[in-house]
Formats: C-alpha cells, sequence, structure tokens
C-alpha cells in the first residue's frame, strides 16, 4: 500500500484532477493515467491529449487501457455525469480496485454508483472535497465515507494528503458537502442578484459601503469579485452541483427553493462564457451585464 506503488487512473482530467497530480508531483512516473470524455470529441481530443501529454501521463483515449491494472480509480467529473461515468467504469475496473467517487453528488446519486461499482467487484468510496482545489491542490480538505473509506484514506495518506472519514455509509461525506453549498453557492447567487442590479442601476458602491458598514470583515467588493468569478468560471459545473443539492434537500424531505434558484443563476452566467479576467468587482460586473444584454 506504500504510496511508492499505488497506480491512480483519474477518470475526468479537469481542474480537481489537475491540481492533485501537481501536488502528487507524480507526473512522469508512469504511475499516473488520464481518461477524459473529452478525448472522445474530435473537436477536444487534440486539446486533452496535449494536456496529458503536458502533465506527465500515461494512456490515451480508452477507458479500458485506462483503467487496466489500477489500484485506485479516481473520478472527478461534472455532477451530472457521475453516475455514468461509475456504470462505464465498472465494466473496466479490476476486481478489489478502489473507486473514489469525488464527485459533488446526492446521496441517493452516490449510492446509486456505488452499487454500479460494487456489483462488478470494485469498492466505492464517497470523497467530498470541501474547498476549493486552489491553492492547497492535493492537501485540500477531503472528506471520505463507506466500507473501504478507511484502506482509501491510507492509499491517499501515502500520495501526501490528509483526508478525514465521515462515516461507515456511502452518502455521509456527500450529505456534508452539499448542505455546505446550500450556503457557499447560495451566498454566489445572492451576490449575483444583489450586486449586479445595483451596478446596473448605478448605486453599487452605496449598497457595498452599507454591507461593509453592517459586517465590516467579510470585505464585499473583494468577496463579491471572487464570486463572480467563481460563477463565470465553473458556474456550469456549479450549476450541475446545485441540481444534485436540490435533490437532497428533497431526499432529506425539505423544500429546495433556494438550491434551485441558485443552480439558475449558476447555470446563467456560467454560460456566458466569460473568462474571469480582471479582478475587481466592477469590471466583472460589467462584462456580465453586457453579456446578458
Amino acid at each position: 500500500m506504500a504510496g511508492d506503488a499505488t497506480r491512480i487512473t483519474f477518470i475526468g482530467f479537469g481542474e480537481a484532477a489537475g491540481a492533485f497530480l501537481s501536488g502528487w508531483g507524480l507526473g512522469g512516473t508512469g504511475r499516473v493515467r488520464a481518461f477524459d470524455i473529452k478525448s472522445l470529441d474530435p473537436a477536444e481530443s487534440a486539446a486533452m491529449a496535449s494536456r496529458r501529454a503536458a502533465a506527465g501521463l500515461a494512456g490515451g483515449p480508452d477507458l479500458a487501457g485506462a483503467l487496466d491494472a489500477t489500484d485506485v480509480a479516481l473520478c472527478l467529473v461534472t455532477a451530472d455525469q457521475a453516475l455514468a461515468a461509475a456504470r462505464a467504469g465498472a465494466r473496466h475496473l479490476p476486481a478489489g480496485a478502489l473507486w473514489i467517487d469525488g464527485n459533488s453528488c446526492a446521496p441517493e446519486t452516490k449510492r446509486a454508483a456505488a452499487a454500479e461499482i460494487e456489483a462488478a467487484g470494485g469498492r466505492y468510496v464517497d470523497m467530498a472535497i470541501m474547498a476549493p482545489v486552489y491553492p492547497k491542490r492535493h492537501l485540500t480538505a477531503v472528506l471520505l465515507a463507506g466500507p473501504a473509506a478507511p484502506e482509501a484514506a491510507d492509499r491517499l495518506r501515502a500520495l501526501g494528503m490528509k483526508p478525514g472519514i465521515a462515516g461507515e455509509r456511502v452518502g455521509h461525506a456527500s450529505t456534508i458537502k452539499m448542505l455546505r453549498s446550500v450556503m457557499v453557492k447560495g451566498i454566489e447567487a445572492l451576490t449575483a442578484e444583489c450586486l449586479l442590479a445595483a451596478r446596473k442601476a448605478g448605486v453599487d458602491g452605496a449598497v457595498l459601503a452599507s454591507l461593509d458598514a453592517s459586517d465590516p470583515a467579510s470585505g464585499w467588493e473583494a468577496r463579491a469579485a471572487y464570486n463572480l468569478e467563481r460563477m463565470m468560471v465553473h458556474g456550469i459545473r456549479r450549476a450541475a452541483e446545485m441540481r444534485e443539492v436540490a435533490a437532497t434537500l428533497r431526499d432529506l424531505g425539505m423544500p429546495d427553493r433556494l438550491a434551485a434558484a441558485t443552480a439558475l443563476w449558476q447555470d446563467e452566467i456560467g454560460g456566458l462564457k466569460l473568462p474571469g479576467g480582471e479582478d475587481d468587482f466592477g469590471t466583472r460586473a460589467d462584462h456580465v451585464l453586457v453579456a446578458r444584454g
């Protein structure tokens, strides 16, 4: 189980996978492979191949080859693709290998994915990534849950990570993540609804000053700039997560009104496909308002 022996496959090679890999420092060792569904898209396959090569990763666009003889498959796709990825991966995952599902999904989605992996002889682990992966990369806080969580924790610790164990049942880590996101992504949506309107009305300076007077520790202008950047760059992915949050709330018998509305705002701003760009609130807000028309 030593860290220098574990063979790892990323399923999905986006921001989180790149952050973990750079923190591990394992590029070029031959121990890490990656498969991303974008590799199957002729418009994106060359870019994905170049990105894998630049990261020093083995493996190509074939899922079976990427999973061959792997010890740990770390699934980091979008929330709406997590179950499909588990179904596809189950057909090729070696018996006894760990499938660590780090996607932001509802507990019931995680349990459905676990059923697919375990029916095929794999061992499923629910992982929740509890903070943005930059700047901490592999040291970002993560929680694990499920019967195989202790072994997964050992594997990740050998890679320099610091996982916590949330519980023995698949879905426990995910529940914590989902309910936290009601607040975190909800504040982003409130930022958009409040301060884009304020900017359009020409009163954003007064609104921000009032917020600072009520809550001076928050640094509202910098916080607003950051929240808009998160939505501009990651809104589509965050919207998919918030739909899973809404499902979590409904499964608990709770209303999902704010989570559902948050998904709409995340989708709208992410769908504008704007770069985060300049780091000040006013410029970012203006870009969003112009793009919305």
